[in-house]
């Protein structure tokens, strides 16, 4: 075990601030070298107290007073630490008699002459300074902040302040030479997190927010603008800092909350000389809106195209309500092969969107759009009620009633309870009457919703099925895919996606030889299969052969609306081969 001498050991003793310097033993763990006065008298321990009390048992006892939320996050940080794991910069709170005390403690590494590595861990009592300050403010008058000004919250300054000072700070940066940048900073899924912790945690994390933004932009402006929305003004040192910076301030932000949360979504303009704040940040808010069209990435720089972008989605959301209730937005059907017979299986409702004034809407620019806007468990849901809205029609023409499967983003689950409204609209257009049940509707899951899934999503996705509903996995083999997925959930079938098939003999036919295995896998579990991209009769021979049920793509039927299937039907045109209802029993319970 390493000694520090005498004489340095007695100065760092008679410290007053709170220190514990550690040094490696021979078991290879780390023990207490040197206990400062000021950490003693913050625990109201003696020196010998606390080598009496704590050795043998340090890590455990100096979590003693920690509150019991943030306990294992600080032994685990601790750990990671003196394993040379991570850095040590963490605030947590502590129990002293008149309550807890928020603590922030840093931790570094010094090397010692004869090489030896000591981890020193200082920790600052901001609650004391923060009432001492107080209390010289009170007692003087000094430092009264207008609450016009500020917010009661999180201390910060206001959108008042930003908007009345904004003009100024960044000319003062751009006077000593340097480039001013604006950040527009929003917390990622807030709503969620105030319905899972609840709104006093809510608030807790807004407050852990202002003070990491604080503690990270030392020499910026940070603002609340409202809500869970920040800004911050500062200094442009390269794209390189500022990157470092958020990822930082994200990586406090998940380490320190309370609860699960994925951070921050950042939108970032380098300032021109000339413009004003208020320029500055719209276009900072213009790329913080358009965040998310690269999934790796939290954060967007802004660019002159930024413009158009965000001028489009905000067209789609500003007239998504219109689009429904006029029927711009329309289900699109696409027939699903039964590969062994050649017959229609059932149906994929897609939805398109045929506005008026800019003609076709891709949905590669709306569904981001309403992803975004957390507005998908609306258009979801307006496809289900189309879908059952339908069925009259369909019954009425005499077309057989093959099942359709509808999809549903994992967001969903998060803004309403799906089994309860899709059971409310299958009720209310009295889907009975027409022979079918809700075995008739497949729920589709996309993989990658079920890679962050919870156990109450898990608890909701079982109850679709408990309800009658059929449960399925779409686009498997996308890249997010786990074999997890066989044993995680009940399932009735696994869409494989369609890259897999397109890149059918890439790299040797590496994915005719996991198509295959899948398909193994998935029916000695009870599961059916479906494969997309089938556009050539070569892919749907491989399919066949590798017992694959159902295939769907250009090759056997193109996505139609009713009205166009319904135009065929009407001029004799003849139409897709469909299977019967007794027809597709009959193949289901014979697969098994």
């Amino acid at each position: 075990m390493y000694i520090l001498p005498d004489a340095i050991k007695r100065s760092y003793e008679s410290l007053k601030i709170p220190l514990i310097i550690m040094g490696p033993v021979a078991s290879g763990d780390y023990e207490p070298l040197a206990i400062s006065d000021g950490f003693l008298n913050f625990h109201n321990v003696s020196r010998e107290e606390f080598y009496e009390d704590y050795r043998g048992r340090l890590k455990e006892g100096l979590l003693d007073r920690v509150h019991p939320a943030e306990k294992d996050k600080l032994r685990v940080i601790g750990e990671d630490f003196l394993n040379k794991k991570t850095e040590y910069d963490i605030t947590f709170r502590v129990r002293r008699n008149e309550g807890y005390h928020l603590i922030h403690s840093v931790g570094y590494w010094q090397t010692m002459e004869d090489g030896t590595e000591l981890a020193f861990i200082v920790y600052h009592d901001v609650q004391k300074h923060e009432n001492m300050l107080l209390e010289i403010s009170n007692k003087y008058k000094l430092f009264q902040k207008d609450e016009f000004y500020f917010d009661i919250l999180t201390n910060l300054p206001n959108i008042n302040y930003i908007n009345k000072n904004g003009d100024i700070r960044m000319q003062k940066i751009a006077e000593s030479g340097k480039t001013p940048v604006v950040l527009y900073l929003d917390i990622d899924s807030m709503q969620s997190y105030n319905r899972k912790y609840g709104f006093e945690k809510g608030d807790d994390l807004l407050i852990l927010v202002a003070n990491i933004l604080m503690e990270e932009f030392t020499h910026g402006t940070v603002v609340r603008i409202f809500s869970d929305h920040f800004a911050v003004i500062d200094e442009y040192h390269g794209e390189e800092d500022i990157i470092k910076k958020i990822e930082d301030v994200n990586s406090k932000i998940k380490i320190r909350a309370y609860g699960t949360t994925t951070g921050l979504n950042v939108g970032i303009f380098v300032a021109d000389k000339d413009i004003s704040y208020t320029e500055a940040l719209d276009h900072a808010i213009r790329a913080n809106k358009l965040v998310g069209e690269d999934l790796n990435k939290f954060y967007r720089f802004y660019t002159a195209e930024d413009d158009t972008l965000y001028n489009h989605q905000r067209y789609i959301i500003e007239h998504f309500d219109e689009a429904k209730e006029k029927g711009w937005i329309k289900v699109f059907y696409q027939c699903f092969l039964r590969i062994e017979s050649g017959n229609g299986m059932g149906f994929e409702a897609l939805a398109r969107w045929e506005d008026p004034e800019l003609g076709i809407i891709s949905p590669v620019d709306f569904i981001p759009a309403l992803e975004k806007y957390h507005l998908t468990h609306e258009m979801d849901l307006y496809m289900f009620e189309t879908v059952c809205k339908e069925v009259k029609t369909r019954y009425d023409e005499g077309l057989p009633l093959l099942p359709v499967s509808i999809n549903f983003s994992r967001q969903d689950f998060d803004y309403i309870d799906v089994i309860g409204e899709i059971n409310r609209i299958y009720d209310e257009y009295n889907i009975d009457q027409y022979g079918i049940d809700k075995s008739y509707f497949y729920i589709e899951i996309t993989e990658q919703g079920l890679a962050t899934a919870t156990d109450e999503f898990y608890e909701q996705l079982a109850k679709i099925r408990e309800s009658g509903y059929k449960l399925w996995v779409d686009d498997f083999g996308s890249g997010y895919s786990s074999l997890n997925v066989f044993s995680n959930f009940d399932i009735d079938l696994i869409k494989f996606d369609m890259n897999l098939l397109i890149n059918l003999d890439a790299h040797n036919g590496a994915n005719r030889v996991i198509i295959k295995a899948l398909i193994d896998v998935a029916h000695k579990l009870g599961i059916h299969t479906l494969c997309e991209g089938m556009e050539t009769e070569e892919q749907r021979q491989f399919l066949l052969e590798a017992g694959c049920e159902l295939g769907q793509g250009f090759y056997y039927h193109v996505p139609e609306s009713l009205d166009t299937i319904l135009e065929r039907l009407h001029k004799n045109i003849p139409i897709p081969k469909w299977e019967s209802s007794d027809e597709r029993n009959k193949r289901e319970k014979s697969w098994h």
